[in-house]
């Protein structure tokens, strides 16, 4: 899973941060075979208290700490199953704690918890998460980057801007971190989210974010096919044109066909 890219940290986000005025922390994830890699990391915080995953997680994104757990530090298993720190069994796949909660059914419940993209269980004892431009987790497995609507909508446009591909993204609902970092790091392609009731609840994500997680060499990409856009004036933020105004003028500056 590791990347063997050697990456200016500092560079990528300060671009990222130029081009799409984020407001939260670029951040980083990585899994560890080993606990003692883990807290081997320079400046790490272990939890003094019991967290989900999207908690940890904004530590670094909200707070800017880089922070290090294992399944010991993490709730229940469903935060613990996602990034492979549980198994992935039958009790877990029952999903028997969501019926009447999230489910109608037993049948529900557990067809949810199939459609996750979990990392296999068995390979990895602990997990952390840092500042991206901290260069702590050279290299992270994932990037983690929130933004609102417009502005991935520039940069999903970036990663298209050159090698084209449709990407195909899924909605499990609860448990959308497994849209999210669950996929990412199963798949190692880029994977959106609608990030969920809990991490909105405990993980403090604003009602306006999205969240973006993907491997490190796709940051260079869309930063590339960004730029590109840039230059055609296809920029964030976005300015509204106005919708009673004769729309030829600006839609011929982005679309040919509109001259």
């Amino acid at each position: 899973m590791t990347d063997t890219i050697q990456y200016d940290w500092r560079g990528l986000v300060a671009e990222l941060n130029a081009l799409l005025r984020l407001k939260t922390t670029v951040t980083g994830m990585k899994l560890f075979e080993r606990v003692e890699d883990m807290e081997a990391i320079p400046r790490i915080r272990r939890p003094q208290a019991v967290h989900t995953t999207d908690q940890v997680v904004s530590m670094a994104s909200r707070l800017g700490w880089t922070v290090g757990i294992t399944g010991d530090d993490l709730v229940g298993s469903q935060c613990r199953a996602v990034i492979g720190l549980a198994p992935q069994d039958d009790a877990w796949l029952s999903g028997k704690e969501f019926v009447g909660v999230w489910h109608a059914s037993a049948e529900d419940a557990r067809r949810r918890q199939e459609a996750l993209s979990v990392v296999p269980h068995g390979k990895y004892r602990a997990m952390a998460v840092s500042p991206l431009d901290s260069g702590r987790l050279d290299p992270p497995d994932i990037c983690l980057m929130y933004a609102t609507p417009g502005q991935m909508i520039i940069f999903i446009n970036g990663l298209q801007w050159k090698g084209y591909r449709k990407f195909d993204w899924s909605v499990v609902g609860e448990t959308a971190c497994a849209d999210s970092w669950g996929r990412a790091l199963a798949t190692g392609e880029p994977s959106l989210s609608l990030p969920c009731y809990a991490e909105r609840r405990y993980g403090g994500v604003p009602d306006e974010e999205m969240l973006m997680a993907l491997p490190p060499r796709y940051l260079p990409v869309a930063i590339e096919g960004m730029k590109a856009l840039a230059k055609n004036g296809l920029r964030y933020p976005i300015p509204p044109y106005g919708i009673q105004n004769d729309v030829r003028a600006g839609l011929g500056a982005s679309y040919p066909a509109g001259k």
